[in-house]
């Protein structure tokens, strides 16, 4: 597919199981099919100027951010172009390496839900739970390998996929909402490379991403 799209992916090397160096080039791969091209950076201050860039992928574990970079990143996504969140960016209780008790508010409002929790790293079944929108129209269900995230949601997003988990049940994996004019996706999928590279687990970013940064998607 001819590239016509361009996504920033912001993530960063210190925690190990989420090194952008090593987990950044899978997610582009898993991208590429899509028509996105990537650009990946560590440099959290290239929120502050976004132009050029249809979709921002977040792929940070540490919600820390400046006032600039913060309100780089919502006015961004609220003038109409794309968020899409993968596995650790629902993390918003992590802020300067430190936990805090509740999630930053102004990403919690964009993402729509945060992560509290997961038990051990294990297989689990990922069903697409509705199938009428661009993002899940053409997926199926899933077995993934991956580390579960329990998280707190609001109650009027539109919920594509859900894990079946043996330990905490029923819980949304993946989910889209508007925000402002923008689009927002969000997927709690994509540890460490056996799950970024499950064919489910690409087949829901490389949708969803799209989407996002798609000005003319519609629900």
């Amino acid at each position: 597919m001819t590239t016509d799209k361009q996504a920033l992916v912001v993530g960063g090397n210190r925690f190990p199981f989420h090194r952008l160096e090593r987990m950044g080039p899978l997610i582009e791969d898993a991208l590429a099919p899509a028509g996105i091209e990537v650009e990946l950076t560590t440099d959290r201050e290239s929120l502050t100027d976004l132009d050029g860039y249809d979709v921002l992928v977040d792929y940070t574990t540490d919600s820390t951010l400046t006032d600039a970079q913060r309100e780089g990143l919502l006015s961004f996504v609220d003038a109409g172009n794309g968020y899409a969140g993968v596995h650790s960016a629902s993390d918003l209780t992590t802020v300067d390496g430190e936990n805090r008790d509740e999630p930053a508010p102004e990403l919690r409002e964009l993402i729509g839900g945060h992560f509290l929790t997961h038990p051990a790293q294990g297989a689990f079944d990922v069903n697409i739970v509705y199938s009428h929108h661009p993002v899940s129209a053409d997926l199926e269900d899933f077995r993934v390998w991956d580390e579960p995230y329990v998280l707190e949601c609001d109650d009027d997003l539109t919920v594509l996929a859900r894990m079946d988990h043996p330990e905490i049940g029923e819980m949304p994996v993946s989910w889209v909402k508007e925000y402002g004019d923008g689009r927002v996706f969000y997927c709690s999928l994509g540890h460490d490379r056996p799950a970024i590279t499950a064919d489910g687990t690409r087949a829901l970013l490389r949708n969803g991403v799209r989407w996002a940064a798609d000005s003319s998607a519609g629900e």
